[in-house]
């Protein structure tokens, strides 16, 4: 289950980030509650979910080009030191008391600028950690770092905001950047080769969307990708709403309904390490779409807190499996040449389509309230799931060459992975 920690680079990377992951949700918990003291407005919380997101819609294309003609290593401690950065200035004008809502507007902006670098180069880095046999385990374990952060970091900025206040969150995680920046700087990472054509940077965006759209199972996984990131994913911009007025949890609350949500995910990661192939990813991605609308719905319904907590744990599980699926899956498609480029479209899919949602969220739930808000796009989820598992079966067969020549292409792919690939195209066995 751990196999991909063998790598030294792996280790440092997944070392530092653990602290860094766990600040970063701190501040993500911290500040929700924050604009929510400010404003009480929830048209408000999705517009500050929308200046933190939109950034990574319209520029991660950029930083996928980058990611493929730069070297990941050096853009992911540029940005990991921008993050810090910005994270001590939002500490110190909240612990200064000078902060004010569009400070957090602008801040959470910047912030998603630095993000639309950062994900497609940390996405695609992680191929040059660790060697195609441990993809899988490296992208599920570092899923469960992410989401084992998700229940320790709730909890923290929850009893932290309640004992003293936000600006220490923040304060906090801009030390944690520390952790996963000194990581980076202790690698030794082998120059990898790059394509050296030379094409201008439109040329190098419009071949990576290219890629995208003709590729059939690709496609298909990023748009039900986005249409959960759209519709499912702004539950949480709205959970200060349901932990205050509908539960009545205050900002402890808001801490232990995140933290359930992470639970949930954590046990998903877990489940996702033990595989060694990508056999059955497809269902699990159809499967776990539909359980994620589904648990939405019955969490909108729910007026108890310990009810709640309980339906969020499902929902963090069905969401992160349908992610990290979906993420592994497009791994071992796409060619090096492209990753960072298609990590970038995933980027987009996967964050850059949640600020429409949170500003969609926000407005809907200033009109018909936030449990219908939550249950509409749940129903929207299970939908599209629905339209996924009708076409995802047609596509297997494209999905099994595309891993098979992404095997070929840096030597002969391990046995294992060959029989997992016969198993993809093939409608006698389970297919991904």
């Amino acid at each position: 289950m751990f196999r991909a920690l063998r790598h030294r680079n792996y280790r440092l990377f997944f070392s530092g980030q653990i602290i860094s992951v766990i600040g970063t949700w701190m501040q993500s918990i911290a500040q929700l509650w924050l604009v929510y003291r400010l404003t009480r407005s929830s048209l408000l919380l999705g517009l500050v979910g929308f200046a933190g997101q939109i950034p990574v819609f319209l520029l991660a294309p950029v930083g996928g080009v980058f990611a493929d003609r730069h070297s990941r290593h050096r853009i992911v401690i540029a940005t990991q030191t921008s993050a810090m950065l910005l994270a001590f200035i939002l500490s110190a004008l909240t612990l200064l008391e000078h902060i004010q809502v569009w400070q957090i507007m602008l801040l959470a902006s910047l912030l998603g600028v630095v993000n639309a670098f950062d994900i497609p180069a940390r996405q695609a880095f992680i191929v040059e950690m660790v060697n195609g046999e441990d993809l899988i385990n490296a992208i599920a374990l570092n899923s469960a770092m992410f989401n084992g952060a998700r229940i320790l970091g709730p909890a923290i900025a929850g009893v932290t905001v309640a004992a003293i206040g936000e600006g220490w969150c923040f304060l906090a995680n801009g030390a944690s950047y520390i952790a996963v920046i000194v990581g980076l700087l202790l690698m030794t990472v082998t120059p990898r080769e790059r394509d050296q054509r030379v094409a201008s940077g439109l040329e190098s965006i419009i071949e990576g969307f290219r890629f995208v759209v003709h590729t059939g199972p690709i496609r298909a996984l990023l748009l039900l990708l986005g249409l959960v990131s759209l519709t499912g994913m702004p539950y949480a911009v709205l959970m200060p709403i349901f932990a205050d007025k509908i539960l009545h949890g205050g900002a402890r609350g808001l801490g232990l309904l995140m933290g359930s949500t992470g639970v949930g995910a954590l046990a998903a990661t877990l489940a996702l390490a033990a595989r060694r192939g990508v056999r059955g990813l497809g269902r699990w991605v159809l499967y776990a779409s539909m359980g994620f609308g589904a648990s939405l719905i019955l969490f909108s319904f729910s007026r108890s807190f310990l009810l709640s907590v309980l339906l969020l744990l499902p929902a963090g599980f069905c969401m992160l499996l349908q992610m990290s699926s979906s993420n592994t899956l497009i791994q071992t498609m796409v060619p090096d040449a492209l990753r960072g480029r298609v990590m970038a479209v995933y980027s987009m899919m996967f964050m850059g389509m949640a600020p429409f949602g949170a500003l969609l969220a926000g407005t809907i739930a200033s009109r018909l309230g936030a449990p219908v808000t939550v249950a509409l796009g749940g129903a929207t989820c299970i939908a599209g799931s629905l339209v996924f598992g009708s076409k995802w079966p047609a596509l297997r067969v494209e999905a099994r060459q595309l891993i098979l020549a992404q095997g070929m292409s840096s030597g002969e792919p391990p046995e294992e992975m060959t029989g997992q690939v016969d198993a993809l195209g093939s409608r006698k066995t389970a297919a991904p």
